[in-house]
């Protein structure tokens, strides 16, 4: 099936392969080049590999059927993931441009497509590096024995502890109340957080000074940022596995319930996370592959960086259900515990006659002899598995089950350095990208004077952020951050990963393209990618992307609120949004989603414009030529 869309010009607005060969050696010294080989796949691991794939991944198993859920992120990760990320970097490396540059010279209307991929990077890096000011806050608050979330903090008579922290625990309150300062609702804004603030000055000067002069000093920090967190979740795997209750929780994980691949959820989560944890449409992996050598090998760059990714979610989900088996059985154990103490108080039993192992024994028999007496016990009900799939995700695992399992652990701190350690590596790496992806399609748009060096434009964009990203750092900071999650980085992407395919295959052209990777690694495409370019991840996205609008459309939203006045807490409070919130949500999804048809229109008619005005322009001409000659 042959079908191209008219492109007239096309010609003029890409290079040559001749062009590029010449291109190659001229801009040795003009355009950035990377170190090595070693330096671009860190790089680009460490954009791909974030946060989600330590603690979206693992709670997506958990909630969609265990190990049934590897099978639909496999099978979409084949024939959605890795076609995409190598056409990202195939077009990259071929047009030697940004997102903004990439689109454009395809087709003028398509810039928009770069357009679109700029806002969602810069709003997704907001709230990106805010979750990086709190993971400091709570590294610098690590160094501390025994750690500050590990207890309730005395009330002001000293004669207990505070009320809201008695109520709930003392994860929750350190989190809620000593970070956030947690106002009971979106609408009320409360004051900036002094602590959070410095950390976000942090964040943003970190990231700055990483960034300064684009990937001639990032390149240097993915050495330690993109290898760092392998190591880090090694050791918590070697540790986990020690621990009482790990090997629990890993069977709970991977334990498959086949039922689920019938649910249309479980196909539409796993190809939204496919997507994610790919980092695709962000426009940063399209920068980054374009300072290659022509003749880099970026088929082979997709299947490994692919594969690594991959790895990495399984990898990083054993590791984190390992330490949720552990501090479930902990949970599980405490329960029995209570109950037991309240069996031998009761009936004045010996010490040690219940234990654990006889507990379930004892308690039947007790309750053949004395039913009203156990009844009126009011005895907790203690189930392992109730307790495995509580399913949290993002800051809840992060800030509260994690740090919870962690106070349980011997020499604690020690534990919970090297966990935000990891946590701060992993997010900085995503944001050199999410940065590239701004960065360099302002330049391509010439937003800024060219005389502007590197290091001004870096340093502009990332105060004009820390000051947007004030907003997270105030009592209801913490909604706007979900807020933020939620809609920033989901239907936009979804958008712009369908545009892409169909414009490289369908005005670009799929012939061209095979040429030109031909040109550049010596082979053309084989049958697998032909046949997901032009038609099965184009078919999978279109899919993926109707069901996802139709759910969120149809879905009710709201959030969930910490409020001590609640009449159910320590559980969260379900509140809808406020209708002003609305307009929030459509500049965050609906914004970035319209640039694209809207650069079209805006091309589209002033090209028209421009086409009558010639034309009314050269019939004047026309006029006066034939008025002289009759005149003559």
């Amino acid at each position: 099936m042959k079908f191209k869309l008219p492109n007239p010009g096309l010609e003029d607005r890409i290079p040559s392969h001749e062009r590029l060969e010449i291109l190659e050696k001229e801009e040795v010294d003009d355009r950035p080049k990377w170190d090595n080989k070693t330096q671009y796949m860190l790089t680009c691991v460490g954009f791909c590999v974030g946060l989600g794939n330590v603690w979206r991944f693992p709670y997506l198993c958990q909630k969609y059927g265990g190990g049934a859920f590897m099978i639909p992120f496999l099978i979409l990760l084949v024939l959605e993931g890795i076609p995409l990320l190598h056409l990202e970097f195939a077009i990259g490396q071929r047009l030697r441009k940004g997102s903004v540059g990439v689109w454009t010279a395809i087709h003028p209307y398509m810039g928009g497509v770069g357009k679109a991929s700029m806002c969602v990077s810069f709003l997704v890096s907001l709230y990106y590096n805010t979750i990086i000011a709190w993971v400091m806050w709570y590294f610098f608050n690590s160094f501390q024995d025994p750690l500050p979330w590990s207890h309730c903090p005395l009330n002001d008579n000293r004669t207990g502890y505070v009320e809201e922290c008695a109520k709930s625990s003392p994860v929750d309150y350190f989190w809620y109340r000593s970070t956030l300062n947690s106002s009971t609702n979106i609408d009320d804004a409360g004051s900036i957080q002094w602590w959070l603030l410095l950390c976000l000055m942090c964040a943003w000067a970190v990231l700055y000074v990483c960034c300064i002069r684009g990937i001639e000093t990032t390149g240097k920090a993915v050495y330690v940022t993109s290898t760092l967190p392998y190591v880090v979740l090694t050791i918590f795997l070697i540790r986990g596995l020690t621990l009482k209750g790990s090997v629990d929780g890993i069977i709970f994980l991977f334990t498959p319930d086949i039922a689920e691949l019938s649910n249309p959820d479980t196909w539409l989560n796993a190809g939204a996370q496919v997507l994610y944890s790919f980092s695709l449409a962000f426009g940063g992996l399209i920068s980054f592959s374009s300072y290659n050598s022509v003749h880099n090998n970026c088929e082979q760059d997709a299947m490994i960086i692919s594969v690594v990714n991959g790895f990495t979610s399984v990898y990083a989900a054993t590791v984190i259900y390992s330490i949720i088996g552990f501090r479930a059985t902990e949970r599980f154990d405490d329960c029995n515990d209570r109950n037991i103490l309240s069996l031998m108080n009761t009936f004045d039993l010996p010490e040690r006659n219940i234990t654990g192992d006889n507990y379930d024994a004892v308690l039947q028999k007790l309750n053949f002899t004395y039913p009203e007496v156990i009844k009126d016990l009011n005895l907790e009900t203690c189930n392992l598995n109730a307790l495995l799939s509580e399913g949290v995700e993002g800051t809840g695992l992060a800030f509260i089950v994690f740090t919870e399992a962690i106070t349980k652990m011997p020499v604690s701190p020690l534990w919970s350095i090297l966990f935000f350690i990891m946590l701060f590596c992993l997010g900085l790496s995503s944001m050199f990208g999410n940065i590239e992806g701004v960065l360099v399609p302002l330049q391509d748009l010439n937003v800024f004077p060219k005389s502007w060096p590197k290091e001004a434009l870096t340093g502009m964009i990332c105060l004009v952020s820390f000051l947007i990203a004030l907003i997270f750092v105030q009592g209801s900071g913490n909604y706007w951050l979900a807020l933020f999650d939620e809609f920033a980085g989901s239907i936009p992407l979804l958008i712009i990963a369908f545009c892409e395919m169909v414009g490289v295959v369908y005005i670009y052209g799929i012939d061209r393209f095979n040429d030109d990777i031909e040109f550049m690694i010596g082979h053309k495409p084989n049958i697998f990618w032909q046949a997901t370019w032009r038609v099965i991840s184009p078919l999978v996205m279109f899919v993926i992307l109707l069901f996802y609008f139709v759910t969120k459309v149809n879905k009710e939203l709201f959030y969930i609120a910490w409020n001590p006045d609640y009449v159910n807490f320590p559980i969260l409070e379900r509140l809808p949004f406020a209708n002003w919130i609305y307009a929030i949500i459509f500049i965050l999804a609906g914004v970035p989603s319209l640039v694209i048809p809207a650069t079209f229109l805006f091309k589209f008619i002033r090209n028209r414009c421009r086409k009558q005005d010639d034309l009314q322009a050269l019939q004047t001409v026309a006029s006066a030529v034939s008025i002289n000659g009759l005149s003559n």
